[in-house]
């Protein structure tokens, strides 16, 4: 297998993982019982069956890539590492030095940067590597569509407690529940996906969002507090749109703000975000998550089936279709 394709296939990760988010089942109807104990921790049935089907899923999508390769490059007489070259590295350009100014420059206004000069053949290799994972992507699934491929592994359920701020009806014959992060990257992306399959599918979509605040980000945690608060005063989703539009301004003194920009009490506001009176929430959601075998954002069970990471609509299309015909 051409080693820039072995690549291509880890790169193409969409979430914030911590380490991969996976798909799972309930096996023997409770995702939540464990299957190991240590140091008064526990390994979930649900976390289990997820790293067994992620496997699988792995293996088939490498397997199938494979062999589109092939396929494609014996068809037109060359190597499967000539034909990813050329589909691949040869499309790849260096970038301007305006492109990398450009980018350094806006990543600046957002943190501290050293000189443009200090760190301008890291700024080159990261512009790179994206374009690269760009043109690797767009190769892969042009080969998928060519093939008119269809994989029948069949996804798994998980039963998930359709619990916290919802958007739709509660008789909708699809329940879409997300698990998400505020300071993920990731989850930002996937929120126009998100708003448009409750466009597309307007009636027949619920919407359940549920927190998911990964350790590595700091101010997450709180910010899922704070959208909390907000939903004490009837403005969840308000102050929810508030901090995904503002992903890089998370700190407390900065949700008192959003506070104030999305119309709250200030007085009851800060009175609830100080108290920690929404932690346990948080955390109850983030382990009904972690029992079902969540461990990046987003994660989205639609009708129990595991999308894992900022999938394209197509994906939840898919699967609502399939859903859809069976009501």
């Amino acid at each position: 297998m051409p080693r820039l394709l072995t690549a291509a296939l880890v790169a193409l990760a969409a979430a914030c993982q911590s380490p991969t988010a996976t798909q799972a089942r309930t096996p023997e109807g409770d995702a939540g019982a464990p299957v190991a104990r240590f140091n008064g921790g526990v390994v979930t049935a649900g976390e289990l069956e997820a790293a067994i089907y992620e496997t699988k899923k792995q293996a088939l999508e490498q397997i199938v890539m494979r062999k589109l390769v092939e396929q494609k490059a014996k068809a037109e007489n060359l190597t499967a590492e000539a034909l990813f070259k050329r589909e691949v590295a040869d499309k790849v350009k260096s970038p301007t030095d305006a492109e990398l100014k450009a980018f350094y420059e806006e990543q600046k206004g957002k943190q501290p940067l050293p000189p443009f000069d200090q760190i301008k053949d890291q700024v080159t290799q990261y512009l790179t590597q994206n374009a690269q994972r760009k043109a690797q992507s767009d190769f892969l699934e042009k080969l998928r569509a060519e093939a008119k491929l269809e994989v029948l592994l069949t996804p798994p359920r998980v039963t998930v407690a359709a619990e916290g701020p919802s958007r739709g009806s509660e008789k909708a014959p699809i329940t879409i529940v997300e698990f998400s992060d505020f300071e993920c990257p990731y989850c930002v992306k996937a929120e126009e996906t998100v708003k448009q399959v409750m466009k597309e599918y307007e009636g027949k979509i619920r919407l359940v969002y549920r927190d998911f605040p990964l350790p590595f980000h700091p101010n997450a945690q709180k910010a899922a507090e704070a959208a909390h608060c907000a939903g004490d005063q009837g403005k969840y989703w308000e102050m929810h749109e508030k901090l995904f539009a503002n992903q890089q301004k998370l700190k407390v003194s900065d949700l008192k703000d959003h506070a104030k920009g999305v119309g709250l009490d200030a007085v009851k506001f800060e009175k609830c975000l100080e108290s920690g009176d929404k932690a346990a929430l948080v955390e109850k959601n983030k382990k009904a998550g972690a029992e079902v075998g969540v461990q990046g954002t987003p994660a989205f069970f639609v009708n129990g089936i595991m999308l894992s990471g900022a999938q394209p609509f197509a994906e939840f299309k898919t699967i609502i279709d399939k859903e859809l015909a069976k009501k």
